[in-house]
């Protein structure tokens, strides 16, 4: 056998060494993105901290108190004793976890687990907010009539963490993509739900105790698509629609074909768009409408045939006068709300776009577009699928500085590509169980003080069995919670719809007695008034500081 020198085995004691560093590194305890930086710990609990690392490894969780930026001591717990360390061993298949005794509300404090530390954490309330649209409508959409208090306020206190929009059609999943939690300050607060960000607030105005929001929603979705697999055992129809979408490759494949249905169907509009593709385009400021039919910009007869909607590009031009004042100036323009689609021009300058027919148009008209005298606003409107139109009773209307131009009243108007209806789309999202699987069952080692339910427009047209459906969730998430008495604060749906939609109305009426039902019937559930806040002309109400308010005011009279 051919002895080794000295220089073989130091190379081979180096090499093992640096194995060993790489086997270390590798081994590192990961842990889900929930317990992360600036978390909001639920008080008076107990607490789990769970994650993974190699199996069999030894991992030791410590619970500081951060005195000043260098410095941490262990925090005293529950009963005033002092308890810095836990200890876990992962288990074969790698998970582990440990429990924190109930801690009082406070902080900030660190939590390391091994090398991993963990700052900036605060012990508190926290709610999960969960449900669709109005649950999902971030503070940005309602600085129309909050603008002031919205830009005023930063609380550290109070924060949020946005369930990544993700769904699954297997299993209940253990984590989530990357997500991390944000302060109330102005750098996140636009992206906060308006409700939750209300509620917090008045909940810390009330108690000063820090607030948690774990806000996982998702616009349109149905009440089925959160329950899971076992908590519609017994809504076997929903179960078989889940089992539908269990192969990704089938999903992948309509999906490609969607694309490809919708791509033709805008090439065809594209190619057929004559204000597209004559020498001056349609929406060009010296282009010449004067043969254009004149039109109400909220008349009915433009949209449709006289029997039918008429899908495709709608064009309408405005002159308008400026003020001499205005010229040069940056400007902000304000088309309301339009079904579906727009795209926008001043002086032929695009200045901005929506692809459906939800949020306000509030586009941005930069210095120098503007000039003293007329002025042309076009807007190439497009309709996928019902009747296109403007929504009444929206603002309309080109303002700077402290001063106003209406846009309403009299626009020219011309066809620019009738279509038929564009390609129905498939929301996988609003399927049976794929958001409980994806957005609630990564939640579930987390310590919640209650839910906060905001969801139900999805379920109007099959409201005879939202009391059964409603009923099963609540079931389902006090068992994936492991808490039987766990809160559950039902937001009435607010009004909405013409008073002339009479039958549309009656429906939305009946949907608020189920919910009121659901309340009745189960326990530690409560239904939170709402139907006073509602737009008649929009189904996302901006007033939700005022409902806010009242979910708080629930709250506080539950935990006096």
């Amino acid at each position: 056998m051919k002895r080794l020198n000295h220089s073989h085995v130091r190379f081979m004691v180096v090499a093992m060494f640096c194995l060993g560093l790489h086997i270390e590194a590798e081994a590192k305890v990961k842990l889900p993105a929930l317990v992360s930086d600036g978390m909001v710990l639920q008080r008076e609990q107990p607490v789990k901290i769970w994650g993974t690392a190699e199996p069999g490894e030894s991992v030791k969780v410590s619970f500081l108190k951060t005195i000043a930026e260098k410095e941490i001591l262990p925090v005293a717990l529950k009963g005033g004793k002092v308890n810095m360390a836990f200890t876990a061993t992962a288990g074969v298949d790698g998970t582990w976890s440990v429990i924190l005794p109930a801690l009082k509300a406070g902080g900030p404090y660190t939590l390391q687990v091994n090398d991993v530390v963990l700052k900036n954490i605060l012990v508190g309330d926290v709610w999960l907010c969960a449900g669709q649209s109005n649950m999902e409508l971030p503070v940005a959409r309602v600085t129309d009539m909050f603008r002031e208090e919205i830009a005023s306020y930063n609380n550290d206190r109070i924060r949020q963490f946005a369930v990544p929009k993700v769904y699954n059609f297997h299993v209940p999943q253990s984590d989530m993509p990357p997500a991390s939690w944000e302060a109330c300050t102005q750098q996140h607060v636009m992206d906060f739900s308006a409700l939750a960000y209300f509620f917090a607030k008045a909940l810390f105005e009330k108690t000063g105790v820090p607030v948690g929001l774990i806000h996982s929603s998702w616009g349109g979705t149905p009440v089925e698509a959160w329950i899971s697999e076992e908590g519609l055992k017994e809504f076997p129809m929903y179960v078989n629609e889940k089992r539908l979408y269990e192969d990704d490759e089938y999903c992948k494949e309509i999906k490609k074909l969607e694309g490809q249905n919708f791509n033709r169907w805008n090439t065809a509009l594209y190619q057929g768009d004559a204000g597209l593709h004559e020498a001056m385009p349609w929406y060009a400021a010296g282009y010449d409408d004067s043969a254009w039919q004149t039109v109400d910009l909220f008349s009915a007869g433009w949209g449709t045939t006289g029997l039918n909607p008429v899908n495709g590009s709608h064009w309408f031009r405005k002159e308008v006068e400026i003020p001499q004042s205005w010229s040069g100036k940056e400007a902000i323009l304000r088309m309301g709300c339009i079904v579906d689609a727009d795209s926008v021009y001043v002086n032929g300058t695009f200045v901005g776009t929506v692809s459906y027919q939800y949020p306000p148009r509030i586009y941005k008209i930069p210095a120098g577009v503007l000039k003293a005298g007329k002025n042309n606003v076009t807007v190439r409107l497009i309709s996928n699928n019902g009747y296109p139109h403007f929504v009444k009773e929206k603002p309309y209307k080109i303002l700077c500085e402290n001063e106003e131009v209406s846009l309403e009243g009299e626009w020219k108007y011309r066809i620019g590509a009738p279509m038929p209806a564009a390609p129905s789309m498939m929301f996988f999202c609003y399927k049976p169980v794929c958001l409980y699987n994806a957005m609630i069952a990564p939640l579930r080692n987390y310590s919640v003080k209650g839910v906060v339910w905001y969801q139900g427009e999805s379920n109007v047209s099959r409201r005879n069995e939202y009391c059964a459906l409603l009923t099963a969730m609540i079931a389902d998430w006090r068992k994936t919670f492991c808490n039987e008495e766990l809160p559950f604060y039902i937001v009435e749906l607010a009004d909405f719809l013409a008073p002339e939609d009479k039958s549309g109305r009656a429906a939305w009426a009946e949907m608020r007695k189920v919910q009121a039902e659901v309340a009745k019937k189960n326990r530690n559930t409560r239904l939170v008034r709402n139907s006073d806040l509602g737009e008649w002309n929009d189904i996302h109400p901006l007033d939700k500081k005022t409902l806010g308010g009242r979910v708080a005011e629930s709250v506080l009279e539950d935990f006096k």
